[in-house]
């Protein structure tokens, strides 16, 4: 017994003064199970079933994801912990995420547990803006939050893909006894929080080969693509023809083999500058030509408004936000959307000839450099925000549905640079460091 106490003692932890408070310090009892386990088989040594087996920690496995803000962050999360549940079915799943926010209810609908801690948001520009006067201390407070949720869950591994709640959870991670951090960076340019993260972090995994050489510490770096959750739908056991009925039921030309349909994808919130060029044209491309389709996604914070604008029309399909996206791109000839990481990644994983827009809002130019990669990769076609109207925009989707040639290459070239076993190389590489 003694040895067993000895033991036990030796396993508190010892946290940097920085984060030690009475209602933050860790019990005795909180330890990692290999050793807890083997010191209560001190106690009954003639008990065969007291003593672990191998593969314990991965039986016993507890994964908490920190990730949100946008589709983006969300749901390569809800892929990889989809594809742990595979895996290993008693996997243990928690999701930290910003309360009343896209996650929250992304998250709980996915089937997964989800408790709520406090975002860090890096007001822009940096050095100029007065709201990150405070930014020391909400990442404090943030910080706190995360590791006292943490502690009480007791993960074996932290998974950290992006979002402002990202940053300070994975922090927190790092002050948590013999807990791994894995962070998944989506872009083919890690921002700023992830590149301090990869100093912390055990294994970061990133979607493009030339993403490596953006972190310190290369050897870190899995590339693995981009966790894209593609539907059985997409196994050929759906038609072009059945995908197209679900989006027209009203057109009496949604079975036709010329049909060409265009898929907008406004983003998860909505991308006004792409909203409105598709408003100034679509109407005319429609009734210009019988056997084009459009489906249309607005964002959830724009479709109120384009609904009152737009005319209803068979061969149109507006929503504010696309709940059967495999369905959608396996309707669709060619894609107009955003430059967000996930979204390049799924254009190449369904391979889709398309034509992106970056945003010129998003932090550190990180959807004009997914653009230009996209085009290199899969020669897809770029048009700026600047240089965005509805004469260039519908001379665009005009030229490439207009060269059949063009488009099959387009396609060949998405296909060959996807990965489609992004998932599940990213949750065997999260099991091989608990085993």
């Amino acid at each position: 017994m003694a040895a067993t106490s000895i033991s036990l003692l030796s396993l508190s932890p010892n946290l940097p003064t920085t984060l030690s408070s009475p209602s933050l310090s860790l019990p005795i009892s909180r330890t990692t199970n290999f050793k807890i386990v083997s010191c209560l088989s001190i106690k009954q040594p003639h008990d065969p079933k007291t003593i672990p087996s191998q593969n314990d920690a991965v039986v016993s496995l507890r994964v908490a994801f920190a990730g949100g803000g946008t589709g983006g962050h969300i749901y390569p999360a809800v892929a990889i912990a989809d594809e742990l549940k595979r895996t290993n079915p008693t996997t243990q799943i928690l999701f930290l995420g910003t309360p009343d926010s896209m996650e929250s209810t992304a998250i709980t609908a996915a089937g997964y547990a989800f408790e709520p801690v406090s975002a860090v948001r890096l007001a822009r520009p940096v050095l100029f803006s007065l709201q990150n006067l405070l930014l020391p201390f909400r990442l404090v407070k943030s910080t706190l939050q995360s590791f006292s949720k943490l502690r009480d869950f007791n993960p074996h591994l932290v998974v950290g893909t992006g979002g402002y709640v990202s940053f300070p959870t994975c922090l927190a991670s790092v002050f948590l006894k013999d807990t791994k951090l894995v962070i998944q960076e989506q872009n083919s340019v890690p921002g700023v929080a992830n590149w301090v993260l990869s100093h912390f972090s055990d294994v970061v995994f990133v979607a493009f080969n030339s993403t490596v050489d953006c972190f310190p510490k290369r050897t870190k770096c899995v590339v693995s693509g981009n966790p894209v959750r593609l539907s059985s739908n997409y196994d050929g056991s759906v038609s072009k023809a059945a995908a197209m009925a679900r989006f027209f039921p009203r057109s009496r030309n949604a079975g036709d083999e010329e049909a060409k349909v265009v898929l907008v994808l406004g983003g998860s919130l909505g991308a006004n500058a792409v909203n409105i060029a598709m408003l100034n044209v679509y109407y005319q491309m429609l009734m210009e030509n019988e056997k084009l389709f459009i489906i249309w996604q607005t964002g959830v914070e724009a479709f109120n408004e384009m609904e009152s604008l737009v005319k209803n029309h068979p061969n149109l399909h507006l929503t504010p936000f696309m709940h059967s996206m495999d369905l959608a791109y396996l309707a669709g000839d060619l894609v107009i959307s955003r430059a967000g990481a996930m979204t390049c990644s799924e254009i190449l994983a369904h391979g889709k000839p398309s034509i992106l827009i970056p945003s010129p809002n998003v932090a550190e130019g990180h959807q004009f450099k997914n653009a230009s990669l996209m085009a290199d990769l899969a020669d897809a076609r770029i048009i700026i925000e600047d240089e965005l109207d509805s004469t260039t925009l519908k001379n665009s989707i005009e030229e490439l549905l207009g060269d059949e040639k063009k488009m099959a290459d387009m396609s060949e070239r998405a296909l060959k640079a996807a990965k489609l076993n992004a998932s599940a190389e990213i949750a065997q590489h999260i099991l091989s460091l608990v085993d």
